[in-house]
């Protein structure tokens, strides 16, 4: 920490990071590694609660009222006007402390659309050196493509269940090939998910990156730090001013000699943007704080990937279901205590299968997971009591854009959140071809044997129309928020940032989260994620990992 200049000193650092999830995990990391001064700015608690580090335990923390943002959308006019709760992370290690653990990097198409979009730098040979440097690949892969010497550990599955693999048997009788690797750049077919798991434990951005960083004198992590806005001289960043302690505690402020890194997610970082006085014009108006920089695109293009599950009831055979609950936990429970494999240290979904929603397509658009398991009435977290396997599948590069906006100039409120879903015709046709093909999945003759019944979609469902009322009566989010501060080039009247994700127009200020994704990947977002924070960490630095063309 440094002392400004003057008779009132004030507190400085080199960098200032709003958020700690898992860009800011790794932007802290590599940022200070070099000596560099850090002040990480986290409005959640330490990582200090023993379900965070328990794999199973993400069906107990995705809704915690202590560990997310408990945010929730405007009524959605596609989906029948219903609400969707959108918890994100608040806590050391954001998302990655609470999601489902599964890495999915996405497609090589992805990249190159995106530098096919203006964005220099972010083709998939420009990011694969990022994906590489988070991750140690614990399994087979080629190490062209697979880290082995990154903080991240990757893990395989370790437990297994005969239905897993008699579901992999039907979509092979399908067409759909196995996939030793998705991750290697090319996605198609079916396999089980690699986690962010090892011996046994979750391993999140904050375990990974944030703890080696603490230990260094030049860090400061502060926790229950709500950060209220971005300081301003003229239309430089120069801190942040934050409340400690929550509503009602102290306001303080944090000064940055370099750079305000904004690390806060999708939903967070645009609106502190707008309540900092950059935004579009008319929110900036009905939130009446005073303008410093008119960016209109700062909240829009929100994008979010909408799911279905469908659920069947199986018999002759023991699931998830079955075995987690009442005297059988007991010895799961055991079994993860000494370090054997164990339904408490997996997943929430262990099987994957990229396919096509149109048999015409070159490349994957749908991604299904499936798991030995089911919900009541489709809530995570309440298993059913009889034998049940679920798949669920979204549209992987939805179409439909909602956005996310300010409504009070105080810190602790929440957006308003409209994610849009199923706007576009395209995002329709691929999700109604993609619950079709789920049918077929889940009535292979691997699979026979063991079906007692289909429960979601039920019987009664059968025309086109009654398919597509059924998913928007029950289709849900899978927490998948990006693009509300979008990297394109300055001519596109929506570009937030640059493509050295600098804000436009404005200087001392960089975007480093998912909220720059100029389109969705073909993934769940956590890797995505990291490879941004990777790459944002050397752009900051002026440095440059070599492209890699694999």
């Amino acid at each position: 920490m440094q002392r400004g200049r003057g008779s009132t000193a004030r507190e400085t650092f080199d960098y200032v990071i709003v958020g700690a999830g898992t860009s800011g995990c790794v932007v802290t990391n590599r940022l200070s590694e070099d000596g560099a001064s850090v002040c990480l700015l986290e409005a959640g608690p330490r990582d200090t609660n023993p379900f965070i580090h328990i794999p199973a335990g993400y069906i107990r923390n995705v809704f915690s009222k202590t560990l997310t943002w408990n945010f929730e959308s405007t009524p959605s006019p596609h989906t029948k006007n219903r609400r969707f709760p959108l918890p994100q992370g608040r806590v050391l290690g954001g998302s990655s402390s609470i999601n489902g653990l599964n890495y999915v990097r996405g497609q090589r198409s992805d990249y190159d659309g995106w530098a096919q979009k203006g964005n220099p730098g972010w083709s998939y040979r420009d990011v694969l050196p990022y994906f590489k440097r988070s991750e140690t690949r614990l399994g087979k892969g080629d190490d062209r493509v697979r880290g082995r010497t990154g903080e991240l550990p990757i893990s395989d599955l370790d437990w297994r269940h005969p239905i897993c693999d008699a579901f992999i048997a039907g979509t092979s009788s399908l067409g759909i090939p196995e996939n030793p690797d998705y991750n290697s750049g090319d996605q198609a077919g079916s396999g089980f998910f690699q986690r962010t798991i090892r011996n046994g434990y979750r391993w999140s951005a904050a375990k990974a990156f944030l703890r080696p960083a603490e230990k260094r004198p030049n860090v400061s992590v502060r926790t229950e730090a709500q950060a209220s806005a971005i300081l301003f001289e003229g239309r430089r960043a120069v801190g942040v001013r934050y409340v400690a302690g929550g509503p009602g505690g102290t306001v303080k402020e944090v000064y940055a000699n370099r750079e305000v890194v904004l690390t806060a997610g999708a939903l967070n970082t645009p609106k502190l943007m707008q309540i900092s006085g950059v935004g579009p014009a008319d929110v900036l108006q009905a939130l009446g704080v005073t303008p410093v920089h008119v960016l209109p695109g700062v909240g829009n293009n929100l994008r979010d990937h909408f799911c279905v599950r469908m659920v069947v009831r199986l018999q002759g055979i023991k699931t998830i279901n079955n075995l987690v609950q009442g005297p059988p936990l007991l010895l799961q429970i055991a079994k993860w205590a000494v370090g054997l494999p164990s339904p408490l240290a997996i997943s929430p979904s262990l099987v994957h299968v990229f396919w096509k929603s149109d048999p015409a397509f070159d490349i994957p658009d749908l991604e299904y997971v499936f798991t030995p398991a089911s919900f009541r009435a489709g809530v995570v977290g309440l298993l059913d009591k009889f034998p049940g396997m679920t798949l669920g599948v979204w549209q992987e590069r939805p179409e439909s854009l909602g956005y996310v906006k300010a409504v009070s100039a105080n810190p602790f409120n929440k957006p308003e959140i409209m994610p849009n879903y199923l706007a576009s015709e395209i995002d329709q046709r691929a999700l109604l071809n993609a619950i079709k093909l789920g049918s077929r999945m889940l009535a292979t003759e691997p699979l026979k044997p063991y079906i007692h019944s289909q429960i979601a979609p039920g019987p009664e469902v059968r025309s086109d129309a009654e398919i597509m009322d059924w998913a928007r009566s029950t289709g849900i989010t899978v927490y998948h928020m990006t693009g509300t501060c979008r990297m394109a080039p300055e001519q596109d009247p929506q570009s937030v940032v640059d493509s050295a994700l600098r804000v436009r127009g404005l200087q001392g200020l960089r975007v480093a989260d998912a909220s720059i994704m100029p389109s969705m990947p073909s993934a769940n977002t956590n890797a995505a994620t990291l490879m941004i924070a990777e790459k944002a960490s050397d752009l900051i630095r002026g440095r440059k990992l070599e492209p890699i063309d694999a």
